[in-house]
């Protein structure tokens, strides 16, 4: 469904992507793991359209996207939940979920969206009047990933969902993803939280310093000698 092939990405002259292929197929779960600063979370961006490619290409459905601009990669089904959730925090849950829907038209399709939305996070039903920057870390991560839902994606990137969480809150966090994905999503994964990330994705990357250094399913990376010594500390 999703490809990227040979990625490059620089900030300016400081190159932060040097070689970086990986794929998403229909239905999985795909975790993009690796330390702080590996280039994970730019990686996400240039495939949300956020970040230009200085080289290699990016294709949905075997064609080239990385021309697009974000906005225009929203309509193909690529909702991006970015690390920090960047939440309107004055604004109600009920509108940051709306502004979600932004490129869609259809009142009543967006109404049933916001039922699905609200049904993955039932807490924030009883929520959605009140601001989301009064909401507690976990559930500000929960009005995030429900309003990268609002677009109706094929393809949900989710970086860092675990960032400032509680331990608890996380667990419900991974599980609210993993049902989301058995719901038809296929979902983009990047996360420091390796050992989460691997018990619930069906095939896994590791990125080294702007590099892929290790891919296979999850349970081969979590036997592998790379990642129990390197993220595990096994």
């Amino acid at each position: 469904m999703l490809r990227a092939r040979s990625l490059q990405v620089a900030y300016g002259r400081v190159p932060a992507v040097h070689d970086v292929s990986l794929s998403l197929d229909a239905g999985q779960i795909v975790a993009v793991v690796g330390a702080n600063g590996a280039g994970k979370s730019t990686v996400l961006r240039a495939l949300a359209g956020l970040n230009r490619i200085g080289a290699g290409s990016i294709e949905l459905d075997g064609k080239r996207i990385d021309g697009l601009r974000a906005d225009q990669r929203v309509p193909l089904g690529i909702s991006l939940v970015p690390e920090g959730r960047h939440l309107f925090p004055r604004l109600t849950v009920q509108r940051n979920l709306e502004l979600g829907a932004f490129t869609r038209r259809d009142r009543r399709e967006v109404a049933e969206s916001m039922e699905r939305a609200l049904a993955a996070f039932p807490v924030l039903r009883d929520r959605r009047q009140q601001l989301a920057g009064t909401l507690s870390g976990g559930e500000q991560q929960m009005v995030a990933i429900a309003r990268g839902l609002m677009s109706r994606p094929r393809i949900l990137l989710l970086d860092e969902p675990s960032w400032g969480i509680a331990p608890m809150v996380v667990n419900r966090i991974f599980e609210n993803i993993a049902e989301i994905n058995r719901g038809g999503v296929a979902v983009l994964l990047v996360e420091q939280n390796v050992k989460r990330a691997l018990s619930i994705a069906h095939r896994a990357t590791v990125v080294q310093t702007g590099r892929v250094v290790a891919e296979g399913t999850a349970d081969e990376l979590l036997r592998s000698d790379l990642v129990r010594q390197a993220y595990l500390g096994l």
